[in-house]
Order: C-alpha cells, then structure tokens, then sequence
C-alpha cells in the first residue's frame, strides 16, 4: 500500500520553490506534506499532493524535472512515544529509513509519517506483525 511521492528538481535560485507552490496552487492541487533537500547546485523538493498524476502533469507541462518514487506512510500516536515505537520496530527488523518527513492530515490523535524504506517485503511483514498502520491513498484522501 505504498503512495506516491513527487519529487522535483529545483534550480538554487530565489523563488523557484515558490512559483512551484504558486503553479500547484493556482491549478487546485493541495499540497499534504513536503520535505526540501538541496545540493549547491540543485535541490530536491519531495512532494505528497492531493492528485499526483494532475500535479505531475502540471508540472512537466511548466518544464520541471521530476521523478516518482513509491513511499509509505504509516500511522503514528500522537504521544511522546509513538515515532521511537515505529522505528524501533524497524530498526529490530534491519529497515533502514533513507528519509521520512510528516504528513497533514486532519484527523486528531494521531500523526502520520511518510517512509522511503529500504526493503518494501520486510517493512510490509514487520509492519503487521507490529501493528503498525500502513495508510492508503484513499485513507489519506489522495488521487
């Protein structure tokens, strides 16, 4: 039940990571979470919108660079201990986390976590048996 993530090539200028936003928005598409990299050349903006494929077409259309990447977002109390308990687990099952940024949501009680993980079978199965929610796209409210 992994989700998609956009992420996109931004020239290290001023203002390019808002014209992107500006783009998305003035095109209805809702941004839900967003985690920004850069590199003194480029940076990397890693997107979960609310419509992927409109938002990719949008902005192929507009000249960007970008990439899909399958991604999991998981279900996390809203308590002092709810990340460590998931990513205890999988550090116990060797799944290296490559990166993790949160997610909006509007629901109460819990937060959610977007995961690029390292074995998408293992995750899966260590998931489960943990308990741990792996949300879908319909769940999250995503096209």
């Amino acid at each position: 039940m992994s989700i998609h993530q956009i992420s996109v090539f931004l020239e290290n200028r001023t203002g390019q990571l808002a014209e992107i936003t500006q783009l998305l928005a003035q095109n209805h598409v809702d941004i839900r979470a967003i985690s920004i990299a850069e590199t003194s050349d480029y940076g990397v903006a890693r997107m979960i919108v609310d419509d992927c494929q409109k938002a990719s077409s949008i902005l192929l259309a507009h000249g960007d660079i970008l990439s899909m990447t399958p991604v999991w977002a998981v279900e996390v109390p809203d308590r002092p201990s709810g990340l460590a308990e998931v990513l205890t687990v999988l550090a116990q099952n060797h799944i290296d986390v490559e990166y993790m940024y949160s997610l909006f949501t509007h629901e109460s009680g819990y937060a959610y976590m977007v995961l690029r993980i390292s074995d998408e079978a293992a995750f899966t199965k260590a998931a489960q048996s943990a308990g741990i929610r792996i949300m879908s796209s319909n769940e999250l409210g995503l096209k």
